[in-house]
């Protein structure tokens, strides 16, 4: 049980009572230029995102493939910092105060900073949640409790290979939602099987009352849509990443999250809603 709610939990109310599946994409802070990430931000929630994922560059991305590894170092070399992505969220705050905002990266940033000066400076930035790879629940009691203390969600990964043991353990310390890997590897690293994922989903739900979120190996609108048929929300990370990479202006960089992300969000609400929502509570 989460000892508060937060953007996250209010918008996925708002998602179980519209009937609607979530999109929650992931973009690189500072990729493809560190100027145009707010407008990205916007241009996502403009295009039908629901949440957003906001992934901090660092230098040794182990969960993530190539093409994120590659935002990440070019985010980096155009001078992202930890301070600045805490600024493109506050920027992004200034006009939107409502669409959740999740950071993801790793612990080495967290630790250098302070786990009580980075908890405090994401609050006041207006985050909503930390997903941070390498800190998995049997290793995060002291983050919980301190982000628990700035009202921010840590939300935590399961993985195929995660036992049930495991999920049963996390499952107290977890707020917001649960992210499940859909398959085993780096992000970007293989298609999807969108049939294997209901077990894996059901696993969740019994041990858990939070929603559940998919993601890695999603890239087109028919594989949103299946899996959409079976998770709470649907995370679109390197297939985005990808597209953007090497958008010059805040115009091309907005035709292309209009394009995609338009097209996942039209197959998501394509859904049919004669059996659905009573079948992913």
């Amino acid at each position: 049980m989460t000892r508060f709610s937060n953007r996250i939990d209010r918008r996925f109310a708002e998602l179980a009572e519209r009937g609607r599946t979530g999109l929650i994409p992931y973009v690189t802070a500072g990729h493809p230029k560190p100027e145009l990430t707010v407008d990205i931000m916007h241009a996502l929630v403009a295009g039908g995102a629901d949440l957003l994922e906001l992934g901090i560059p660092f230098s040794d991305v182990m969960a993530d493939g190539p093409v994120i590894q590659h935002a990440c170092e070019a985010a980096l070399k155009q001078g992202m910092t930890l301070d600045k992505v805490f600024a493109q969220v506050a920027e992004f705050r200034r006009r939107d105060a409502d669409t959740p905002v999740i950071l993801m990266g790793y612990m080495n940033p967290v630790e250098r900073r302070g786990l009580e000066t980075f908890a405090e400076q994401a609050a006041e930035a207006g985050v909503d949640g930390l997903l941070i790879v390498d800190c998995p629940a049997d290793e995060a009691a002291d983050t919980t409790r301190v982000f628990d203390e700035h009202e921010l969600h840590q939300i935590f990964l399961v993985a195929p290979t995660t036992t049930e043991s495991r999920i049963e353990r996390m499952a107290p310390l977890a707020g917001g939602f649960i992210y499940y890997v859909s398959l085993k590897g780096v992000t970007g690293s293989a298609a999807l099987n969108a049939d294997e994922l209901a077990p894996a989903v059901d696993s969740i739900r019994a041990r858990s009352d939070l929603p559940v979120a998919v993601g890695f190996g999603i890239s087109t609108p028919e594989q949103a849509r299946a899996v959409g048929a079976v998770a709470d929300a649907v995370v679109i990370g390197s297939a985005l990443v990808r597209k953007l990479d090497g958008a010059e202006s805040r115009e091309v960089a907005g035709d292309i999250v209009a394009d995609y992300i338009g097209s996942i969000r039209a197959a998501l609400d394509g859904l049919d809603e004669s059996a659905p929502v009573e079948a992913r509570a």
